[in-house]
């Protein structure tokens, strides 16, 4: 159970440990990243990514499906695109172009203040190593719930349950940041505090108006 002395007050709740997802929050990850080095035209790299290799195909990845698996079947599919699917897992990592600095920062802040923090992040479990050897802010946190290894993933409401029963925390006092709607709403349904990330300076004014922050 988090420490009741890093509670902070919510308007009238109490915030005892926050939640933050990775991509498009901690880590500024894009599949363009990689794929503007490999198409000349971005008509056709967004047709790539869109019409081939969607994002629907990885949400299966994080789901814990093997990437091999997808592989395979998109190249069955189509064939004339081969070396483009398998360039989409065995250069991953080029699709993280770094830390958002930002959000980084407000993470440092928060540990500082010894305020429990933890990871809920729709992420492959074959891909999710390259990015936890590579940030060091990973060392801030308290423990982790990555949706390709458990089987599950946001918003589906049993895993916003398997982090605080893995955690013992408390439903009401635990707040998540994400920067999908429908992924904080889920939060929210399943009794959490939510915040829908959109900037780090605008996180960060969010987290000093409730107390969180100075």
């Amino acid at each position: 159970m988090a420490d009741e002395r890093s509670q902070q007050q919510q308007g009238g709740r109490n915030v005892a440990a926050v939640v933050f997802d990775l991509g498009g929050v901690l880590i500024d990850w894009d599949p363009r990243h990689l794929y503007r080095k490999i198409f000349s035209d971005d008509a056709e790299m967004e047709h790539f990514l869109t019409r081939v290799f969607s994002s629907d195909w990885n949400e299966q990845a994080d789901g814990g499906r093997p990437t091999a698996e997808i592989t395979a079947e998109l190249c069955a599919l189509h064939p004339e695109k081969l070396p483009l699917i398998e360039a989409y897992y065995d250069r991953f990592p080029e699709m993280m172009k770094g830390a958002i600095d930002g959000t980084v920062s407000v993470v440092e802040r928060l540990h500082e203040k010894g305020l429990p923090l933890f990871v809920l992040s729709n992420f492959s479990a074959e891909t999710f190593p390259h990015a936890r050897r590579r940030f060091a802010f990973f060392e801030r946190f308290s423990g982790m719930v990555i949706s390709g290894e458990v089987g599950m993933k946001k918003p589906e409401p049993r895993i916003y349950d398997l982090l605080t029963e893995r955690f013992g925390l408390t439903r009401a006092e635990t707040l998540f940041i994400d920067d999908r709607r429908d992924n904080a709403a889920a939060a929210r349904e399943a009794g959490w505090q939510a915040l829908h990330f959109t900037s780090p300076d605008l996180l960060a004014d969010d987290l000093t108006r409730l107390g969180l922050l100075d």
